[in-house]
């Protein structure tokens, strides 16, 4: 079952105080699946950062996908619905994003595609197991990929979302005919214990404190971490990944704080990934950040020697996040893996 949320439409005008505001910041939600805030409203400053043309708004809207009873999967569709409008594209955000990553290489690519919430993160479901690895990650997309992208031509994952796309890949070559894997390989939980905090970047946050007393003070942590984006850009991003409780305290916009459940299967190793990428069939492009060290050379070379076909990218000037610090060089990488002219 799909349902729609709100859907602004091309007339709509992009403003800058579509935000309620308390002393503090943005007004209190009543929890993940609420917000106070037009979450599309900001688009024009994404173009405006990166230097594209900004005609209005976009067709550009949220949905709802059942894929479990009770499990509701969320997702940010580009382009129009209908006939003959299928989304192209399909995005995977990393661990501690959401669908909001993509929205700088969405704009300038301009083509209908799927941005997903992955279970966890950002409106989707949470598990009370807690399991947000690849493959129950995996379970969810086979559901939702026939539903609401059933023909696209490439899927583009980042971090945990390019680890979710090797197995996705590998296991279901009909519902990814591309694959293009940003900055992750299945080495990566071993590399990420070996970064400093600095190292990590963004990803840092995932295991600092869950909650902040104010938005500002969670701004500034992830803008301290980010030295490759914009501040701007980064506050944003805080705010589409953010909430703050009826208690006043803000806190993130995903279920990954914390001990898991007793008896909860531990989905941090993707060494068994290594087997998903020996199995992969479609044409697949492995991208780097440049200045990135969740992906090691020994790392990039082994992908590279179980997957000789692969087209290996490096993008210079890029953290682990090549969507946000660099996001028109991997707009041009994608285009020209995924749509050649």
């Amino acid at each position: 079952m799909t349902r729609s949320e709100h859907r602004p439409t091309q007339d709509d005008e992009p403003t800058t105080d579509d935000e309620p505001t308390t002393d503090d910041g943005p007004a209190a939600d009543d929890g993940p699946a609420a917000d106070d805030y037009d979450e599309f409203g900001f688009l024009h400053e994404n173009a405006a950062e990166i230097g594209i043309p900004f005609p209005g708004r976009p067709d550009v809207g949220r949905g709802l996908l059942e894929v479990e009873p009770g499990r509701e999967l969320s997702y940010i569709r580009w382009g129009a619905v209908g006939p003959g409008a299928e989304p192209e594209i399909v995005f995977l955000h990393g661990g501690g994003q959401n669908a909001h990553t993509w929205d700088y290489v969405a704009l300038a690519l301009g083509r209908p595609a799927i941005a997903v919430d992955l279970p966890g993160h950002g409106h989707s479901y949470r598990r009370p197991d807690r399991d947000y690895g690849p493959w129950r990650n995996v379970e969810a997309l086979e559901v939702a990929l026939p539903a609401l992208a059933p023909n696209a031509a490439v899927v583009v994952g980042m971090s945990l979302g390019g680890a979710t796309l090797i197995h996705l890949a590998a296991k279901r070559p009909d519902l990814c005919r591309r694959a293009v894997i940003v900055d992750v390989t299945p080495h990566v939980s071993d590399t990420r214990q070996r970064l400093t905090r600095a190292e990590q970047g963004t990803v840092a946050l995932v295991g600092g404190q869950p909650t902040y007393a104010s938005f500002e003070e969670m701004a500034d942590t992830a803008i301290a971490l980010s030295p490759y984006r914009a501040a701007a850009g980064v506050r944003r991003g805080v705010r589409h990944n953010a909430y703050r409780r009826p208690d006043g305290m803000w806190t993130w916009r995903y279920d990954l704080f914390g001990p898991a459940p007793a008896g909860a299967e531990d989905w941090h190793d993707m060494g068994r990934l290594w087997a998903d990428v020996d199995a992969i069939t479609v044409p697949t492009m492995l991208v780097r950040g440049g200045e990135s060290k969740f992906v090691a050379d020994a790392d990039a070379d082994e992908f590279r020697r179980r997957l000789p076909s692969a087209r290996y990218e490096v993008v210079p000037a890029a953290g682990h996040a090549v969507q946000s610090d660099q996001p028109l060089a991997l707009t041009a990488l994608i285009r020209d893996f995924a749509f050649p002219s």
